[in-house]
């Protein structure tokens, strides 16, 4: 039930609900009021007093507005709605010398500081500073913490608003950090001094409202004001996470989250905010063609000649890697079917029907999971596999939500989880034990349906669902897949019969399969990891934030990926090659730009052109099948090194590395 109530703020009468804070009813009735420690994804700290206003009729000093709810306020003697004055002379005295007290200890040390330009501290200090700071005792200096190879520290410049201890407490899920000590000894630390153990540490450095937390590895790189910003999709995972990435020049300086509330929030994984520097290293930007057993640097038209000589006439096959876009998965089952040919791009494995979208994608997005009072999670280790939607479903374990696993028991997944089994049969007494209960999401792993047996795990996991009177989930841990099962890029029999007796492979970036010698490899990619070492022919690539590109996130959201740079070399956009070698080949594709290859892929595909919209599934439940024996396995093993782009990246094998270190079980000194 809405409890709306009238208050006037700065002379303006506005309609709020009672259980807002003043901060946010200012907000709404478009005041901005300054603050450090106020977070709205995060609980109220009411520490800094920064946002205090006036409340007119109340005690005669200000009010941290942060912590105060519209329905304490009281209203006037003839019960007229309560007062709020944001820029009267107290409100403005107050600020000041709250903005004082921030900088006794403060080092002021802008210049150097990588924050300058983009600091909150900064900015509320030209608005509320005074020229002359009344301390004159010696500054309070802070030792610098040790958090590992991603936040860099310099804990004097610390004004202790604590944003980084509630995000690492309350969504990141670790209890590293807090607060020790008291007066002039309080220190933000991390207890034991030890290093963060989280693959969602660096959002504390976009949190942090002054230069005390900042990105180690773009340290001293680039100011805010030189970069050029661009607004794109992660492809990291299937999430589909909303990214800005910053560039220098051709070269990616460094990618920070935005903010969608239904897909990501305002937080990116470690994965999707570190790996920029794997864009830069073993990228392919020079096509080659082998000659007498090893690769040798050749033209455009000799690569593409070769190409297109080797699929003429021949039994071919084409994978469709994780990264690749819907543009080029189109264009390349356009050319391959065009010669007879067959496209696999479930290339885990996994025979999930593609002709059955409410199988493969489900009939529940994202945002539901914060809502829900049940969480079955099937064969997912989601804190490796998508460790932003992981940070969802521990929110809505915070606010109650009973969370079940079927599948490794042995997982941290930052909340507390019932065990229901390792195995298949734990799965089919779910389905023979289920009951209709109210809001219960299923998610189905990638680890559950890539064993042979997804078909059956996919309808049992329907069948509960059904019997549950609940929603379903497929978590999918490549980027491009639910594209390429949109647009059908599947074969009758799977990955194994897609390659059997071909005579030449078409590799469009599928870097996580092995090939086996005999036939002829095409690879089109971006990075020189396991399929370019395989090839016959390489034609380079342009890597995500080198073209614009339409990638289906995991929930069946169409999102547009923008270009942020270009590719190196000679490497060229995906589809551009593709439209190159339909040409070569004789049987050219009936576009010239990739406005006309998106008209004929939306005429073929409709849904495609929803762009940022859940598309509604229609609910067709598999027809009931038997499960085999045997565990559910999670589908990641080593979250830092999934796909070229990271394992190109020297960052992500320090992380990997440090991961391991840590997973390895201690040994008592003997």
């Amino acid at each position: 039930m809405s409890d709306l109530r009238k208050i006037i703020i700065d002379e303006q009468e506005v309609e709020v609900e009672g259980a807002m804070t003043l901060i946010q009813a200012c907000e709404q009735a478009g005041v901005e009021i300054p603050r450090f420690c106020y977070h709205e994804r995060l609980s109220i700290a009411g520490n800094c007093r920064m946002c205090l206003v006036e409340v007119v009729g109340g005690p005669p000093k200000p009010a941290a507005s942060c912590a105060m709810q519209v329905r304490d306020l009281r209203p006037g003697p003839e019960g007229q709605p309560p007062v709020v004055k944001t820029s009267s002379p107290m409100v403005k005295k107050a600020r000041e010398g709250v903005m004082e007290f921030m900088l006794i200890n403060h080092p002021l040390d802008c210049p150097i500081c990588d924050q300058g330009g983009e600091c909150d501290l900064q900015d509320q200090a030209m608005a509320y500073g005074i020229s002359e700071n009344r301390f004159k005792e010696p500054k309070r200096a802070v030792d610098d913490l040790n958090l590992g190879p991603l936040v860099a520290t310099t804990m004097t410049r610390c004004i202790s608003c604590t944003r980084c201890v509630r995000f690492t407490t309350e969504v990141a899920g670790i209890t590293q950090m807090g607060q020790t000590g008291r007066g002039e000894d309080a220190e933000i630390t991390s207890y034991l001094n030890q290093t963060l153990d989280s693959n969602l540490q660096g959002n504390i450095i976009d949190l942090c409202p002054v230069g005390a937390l900042t990105s180690k590895p773009y340290s001293f790189t680039a100011r805010p004001w030189e970069l050029t910003k661009t607004e794109t999709i992660d492809v990291m995972d299937a999430l589909g996470s909303n990214i800005r990435v910053d560039t220098k020049g051709r070269e990616v300086m460094r990618i920070l989250p935005r903010n969608h509330d239904g897909v990501n929030e305002e937080w990116i994984s470690d994965k999707t905010r570190f790996v920029w520097d794997g864009l830069r290293r073993q990228r392919l930007d020079t096509p080659y063609v082998r000659v007498d057993g090893k690769l040798k640097p050749a033209t455009w038209g000799e690569a593409l000649s070769a190409a297109a000589t080797a699929m003429k006439g021949k039994k071919l096959a084409a994978l469709v890697g994780d990264l690749a876009p819907v543009e080029a998965i189109f264009a390349l089952k356009q050319i391959v079917e065009g010669l007879g040919g067959a496209i696999e791009s479930r290339t885990n494995g996994a025979p999930i029907p593609a002709d059955n979208r409410s199988a493969y994608v489900g009939n529940a997005s994202i945002e539901d999971i914060e809502g829900a009072k049940e969480i079955i999670l099937i064969g997912t280790n989601p804190r490796n596999e998508a460790p932003v939607l992981n940070a969802r479903i521990r929110k809505a374990w915070s606010k109650g939500a009973n969370v079940t696993v079927i599948g490794d028991g042995t997982m941290d997944l930052t909340y507390d989880y019932t065990h229901a089994g390792a195995d298949r049969a734990a799965l089919g007494a779910l389905v023979d034990d289920s009951a209709t209960k109210e809001g219960v999401i299923v998610i189905v792993g990638q680890g559950a349906i890539g064993e042979g047996d997804g078909v059956a795990v996919l309808s049992n996991a329907m069948a509960a669902t059904e019997k549950m009177g609940g929603k379903m989930l497929v978590l999918h841990t490549a980027a491009s897949r639910v594209g390429a099962l949109d647009l059908g890029a599947v074969t009758s029999g799977g990955l194994d019969v897609a390659t059997e007796g071909a005579e030449v492979i078409f590799n469009l970036g599928a870097d996580e399969v092995d090939i086996a010698k005999g036939p002829f490899v095409i690879y089109q990619g971006s990075h020189g990891d396991r399929g370019a070492n395989r090839a016959d022919v390489i034609l380079p690539a342009a890597a995500y934030t080198e073209e614009n590109g339409l990638f289906v996130n995991t929930e069946g959201r169409p999102q547009l990926a923008m270009r942020a740079g270009f590719a190196p070399g000679q490497a060229k956009e995906n589809w551009a090659i593709l439209r190159a070698l339909s040409a070569e080949l004789g049987a050219t594709l009936a576009y010239d730009s990739l406005a006309q290859l998106r008209q004929a892929l939306v005429k073929e595909v409709p849904h495609l052109k929803q762009i940022d919209q859940v598309v509604e599934n229609e609910w067709q439940p598999l027809e009931p099948a038997k499960l085999k024996n045997g565990d559910f396995k999670s589908a990641v093993s080593d979250f830092y090194l999934t796909n070229p782009i990271a394992r190109a990246s020297a960052l992500m094998a320090e992380l990997a590395a440090a991961a391991k270190a840590r997973s390895e079980t201690k040994m008592a000194a003997e």
